[in-house]
């Protein structure tokens, strides 16, 4: 929900840089910069949302005409290998320049960019953290189905 309005916020900004700049025929950095700040919040607040809502890029090939049971197992699989431990590698990696950003109180390089970039890069931590919790939740869901505890599952992987 939150990554929904941040698109709102995104358009209404790339909306003013794209007056100022061709409109007036001058910009703004810190706009300019926004714009990626809040596509960035977008893409790593909304992972774990997409996740939940079986929203994310999927090989269908494999998955599509696969009953429930061996779908389940696909999330599972899919999750253990690659879901989980990219998440995990992706936020422990990240703690270091997160600390950093935050210790130098690190900002923009760019004369009047936005001030605050360990804001950007706690928003990647928090990201890979959601996601790595949505990984985890889905992989119980989907375990409790084959266990025979938990039926709505079918229905949503369909």
């Amino acid at each position: 929900m939150f990554a929904g309005w941040l698109t709102a916020v995104l358009v209404l900004v790339v909306v003013f840089d794209v007056v100022t700049r061709y409109v007036f025929n001058f910009s703004i950095v810190a706009m300019q910069e926004g714009e990626w700040h809040v596509y960035s919040l977008i893409f790593l607040l909304g992972a774990g949302w997409a996740l939940k809502e079986d929203r994310h890029v999927r090989v269908d090939i494999f998955y599509t005409n696969q009953s429930p049971r061996v779908k389940a197992w696909i999330n599972i699989i899919g999750t253990l290998i690659f879901l989980l431990p990219f998440s995990a590698l992706a936020f422990f990696s990240s703690v270091p320049y997160f600390e950093a950003s935050l210790r130098t109180h690190e900002g923009s390089p760019d004369p009047g960019g936005l001030p605050g970039r360990w804001v950007l890069k706690g928003a990647i931590l928090l990201g890979f953290l959601l996601l790595f919790l949505q990984g985890i939740a889905e992989l119980i869901k989907a375990a409790r189905f084959l266990a025979g505890k938990n039926p709505e599952y079918a229905e949503k992987v369909g």
